[in-house]
């Protein structure tokens, strides 16, 4: 959990500052103004992380829980709470229902809060690794608007529309993914077990000067057996410095802005991570969170630091009175469309609703964008497959035919 430090003014007008470890800014400003505090300034505290540190216990400890298995807590959470059982007999049931490990046991330490006396999105709040910004939010919301049913059947559909999506992506990709790594293991056998026996059978035969397919594919294979350890050292190096440099803050926002620059998939991404800040920025301000709030939680939850400064550029607009189309315009992330429905939406009062739109819109262009990349990328690796094979047969067949040849003549 993030780190934030803060200034306030007491009643009395003293200042007062110092840290505090909450999920976000709001949740800070509330614990400072439940205490009598006004807020002047929040700020998270950066973590400082080195691309040479390593933690072996959190690479090896899962602390993940499937979307599957939140979709079906959320929706047992609203059925429970909707029937009006108490929180506590709730957990309690569920605690005997769920499959994860990891589950369980944030709702037992969710249990034990609330018999405490906490909160449930406070109790929330102390396991984000599990329950995201915008889950404890809405939860908050809820608690606070009397409507907790509401928040969990909210949780639990936006929950479904990110599994679908997801699972649209890892449909699209699958193929793709599996024919590479067939290719490239094809390539690794026959330079490692395959070039080396033909090598000794025109060496054997004295083949002479060999044709330049043959050569290449020889030097290759030599390559192979006499640098591979050196070639999986560095490769393994290389992939290790590369993942621990974008886990680094200054990293990260760097790989979140290339990815983005991708031939083909760098649109799908690009237009995915829009439909997830609309359709959250959207269910936002439908339960009744005010703009800034909700434009500090879409933020967080949009998973890409280039997306999240415009969006907290936007925020800052707001901040100065500006209007959701102004601040949208000034980033240059929407298109004109998506602009002129944010301007329906404020004019009319309905937001929140054209924000549903727009989400659709990008929705529906992601699938299209899927589906049309599942259509192309087949006869491009077709292609890629046979003009391996041809070279391949090329080197391989090309000397035997001279040897033939030579044998005739002869």
């Amino acid at each position: 959990m993030p780190n934030f430090e803060y200034r306030a003014n007491t009643s009395t007008g003293e200042s007062i500052s110092g840290t505090m470890e909450a999920v976000n800014k709001e949740i800070v400003a509330d614990r400072l103004l439940a205490r009598g505090n006004a807020p002047v300034l929040i700020k998270e505290v950066a973590e400082q992380q080195n691309i040479f540190d390593l933690d072996i216990g959190k690479l090896l400890q899962s602390k993940k829980v499937k979307l599957q298995d939140l979709v079906m807590f959320s929706r047992q959470m609203h059925s429970l709470t909707k029937a009006g059982i108490p929180l506590t007999r709730a957990m309690a049931g569920l605690l005997e229902t769920t499959n994860s490990p990891v589950l369980r046991e944030a709702l037992e330490a969710i249990n034990s809060d609330l018999n405490s006396g906490n909160n449930l999105a406070s109790a929330f709040a102390r396991h984000k690794h599990i329950f995201s910004s915008i889950y404890i939010s809405l939860i908050h919301v809820g608690e606070n608007s009397g409507r907790l049913e509401e928040a969990f059947k909210q949780i639990a559909e936006y929950l479904e529309l990110e599994q679908k999506t997801k699972n649209r992506i890892k449909s699209a990709t699958r193929y793709p993914m599996f024919v590479s790594l067939a290719i490239t293991a094809a390539i690794v056998i026959i330079n490692i077990f395959v070039m080396p026996q033909f090598t000794k059978l025109f060496e054997a035969f004295d083949a002479g000067e060999l044709p330049l397919p043959t050569r290449i594919l020889m030097a290759t294979s030599d390559f192979f057996l006499n640098y591979w350890p050196y070639l999986l050292i560095g490769t393994s190096a290389a992939v290790f410095l590369f993942m621990r440099y974008i886990r680094t803050p200054k990293g990260k926002y760097w790989w979140d802005q290339k990815r983005l620059k991708f031939p083909i998939i760098g649109d799908i991404i690009y237009r995915s991570l829009l439909a997830r800040f609309s359709r959250t920025f959207g269910m936002m301000i439908s339960s009744g969170v005010p703009l800034i709030n909700a434009l500090n939680i879409v933020a967080e939850v949009v998973d890409n630091d280039w997306v999240a400064e415009h969006v907290r550029s936007m925020r800052t607009g707001v901040e100065k009175g500006e209007s959701i189309l102004q601040v949208a315009t000034r980033t240059q992330l929407f298109s004109p469309l998506v602009l002129q429905m944010i301007a329906v939406g404020e004019e009319t009062g309905q937001l929140d609703e054209m924000l549903g739109q727009v989400a659709l819109f990008y929705e529906e262009q992601v699938d299209y964008d899927l589906k049309k990349l599942s259509d192309n990328i087949e006869p491009i690796l077709i292609v890629f497959i046979g003009a391996i094979v041809l070279i391949l047969m090329l080197a391989v067949y090309l000397p035997m035919w001279e040897l033939t040849s030579q044998a005739r003549n002869g």
